[in-house]
């Protein structure tokens, strides 16, 4: 593939890197904090101004996290499930009394919280400071996803051959979803009709939750490992590709009958990629670290950074829209400390030498390694013909998708 981006718009030049000396596995914000997600014990909180600060939250590996713009919760191989604020104080919500790996988190409406471990889903009611009464439920197989509706507490479990919706405080049965195979993550649209699945497999599995129509998305040439709603829910946008793929839910039939719009080639994977809260714009961060800021109405392109010998694994907006967080993670092999391989092969339990393989994975990722995550101001990026659209942009930036800078793939 040729590359055609020597004229394209660029705004790397204005990345502030962060250093995290650990892993990036997921990025948020709270309010104009930037909330870095580490793969081992830690948040790492980035302020709009000011330096950054190192979290603990977990005592090992974060394995699930969740934002609602008042907390970020976590989930970890300790068995907790911690919510941490925008002041950077934690509270644990809940200890498994068996200290369970905690897979899966979810936040929803009014301050629900949810989290599994193993088969078990769990579902909290109420805000902070509330009595809280938790609820659980027994999946068929090893909880896969959670994903609450946007309005109502009904929570959605993708587990092996299906999903679960379940309403934690009624007590009604819960209703099924079946398709066969490996469910697993889920999502919610943004309207609440329509709920969509990763699968095992290189494909999407989705439902129209008012009569339980089918409907599968496929073509992929990896695993779909990272999706998100546009605004208004318009498209799911996904990774699994050398593109950015986009799937029409305009319609009552969502993607039914239609095929996706691609965007942004490249001969690098797709690993990661965030909606834009307030525009039809799409970040997307591949695996060469290349991260493309793309609109949909005509593809226009925005370099926010060059390709290199990283991976993207995170990507996340300011709920105004005006900063883009990314993390990344060198692909390279190294040669590990004997200690860490003895201790994964001879640990005294099956969880132990799992939680010991975990650390040798992050151990080898965190060594010698450059910083892992960048934050990009971009309030003028998405200024076309009336600066006053959005919110707080200066009109003294140039805007780089204004009328005679769009820059659109042939």
């Amino acid at each position: 593939m040729t590359d055609t981006r020597a004229d394209t718009p660029s705004v790397a030049e204005r990345t502030r890197p962060i250093r995290t000396e650990a892993p990036v596995v997921a990025a948020h914000f709270l309010g104009q904090t930037a909330v870095l997600v580490l793969g081992e014990e830690a948040l790492m909180f980035v302020p709009h101004q000011g330096d950054a600060r190192r979290v603990p939250v977990h005592g090992g590996g974060v394995l699930a996290s969740a934002a609602d713009g008042d907390r970020v919760v976590t989930g970890g191989d300790d068995g907790k499930v911690v919510a941490t604020d925008p002041r950077g104080e934690s509270v644990v919500l809940v200890t498994d009394p068996k200290r369970r790996w905690i897979d899966r988190v979810a936040v929803g409406p009014n301050g629900a919280v949810a989290w599994s471990a193993g088969k078990q889903a769990f579902a909290q009611a109420g805000k902070d400071g509330e009595k809280r009464a938790e609820r659980v439920l027994e999946a068929p197989s090893t909880v896969g996803g959670l994903a609450f509706a946007p309005k109502g507490l009904r929570l959605a479990i993708a587990h092996y051959n299906g999903v679960t919706l379940w309403f934690p405080n009624a007590q009604s049965e819960p209703e099924h979803l079946a398709w066969k195979g490996s469910h697993l993550g889920a999502l919610m649209s943004p309207d609440g009709r329509f709920l969509v699945t990763s699968m095992q497999e290189s494909t999407l599995h989705g439902w129209r939750i008012a009569d339980h129509k089918d409907m599968r998305m496929s073509g992929y040439g990896a695993r779909v490992r990272s999706l998100d709603w546009t605004v208004g829910g318009k498209w799911l946008a996904t990774s699994g590709s050398t593109q950015l793929i986009l799937w029409p839910f305009q319609g009552k039939d969502g993607p039914m009958g239609k095929t996706p719009r691609i965007l942004a080639p490249t001969e690098a994977q797709v690993e990661a990629v965030a909606c834009h809260p307030k525009q039809d714009v799409v970040a997307v961060g591949y695996a060469d670290g290349l991260v493309l800021i793309v609109r949909i109405e005509d593809g226009a392109e925005v370099l926010a950074r060059k390709p290199d010998a990283t991976s993207v694994t995170a990507l996340a907006w300011s709920a105004t829209g005006d900063r883009l967080a990314f993390g990344r993670l060198v692909q390279r092999h190294q040669r590990l400390p004997r200690h860490h391989q003895r201790a994964a092969r001879t640990a005294p339990s099956r969880r132990g030498r799992a939680s010991a393989r975990l650390r040798l994975r992050l151990a080898g990722e965190c060594v010698h390694q450059p910083p892992y995550s960048q934050l990009v101001p971009v309030r003028s990026w998405f200024l076309e013909r009336d600066p006053e659209n959005l919110p707080g942009a200066d009109p003294g930036w140039n805007p780089v998708f204004g009328q005679d800078h769009a820059q659109t793939k042939s």
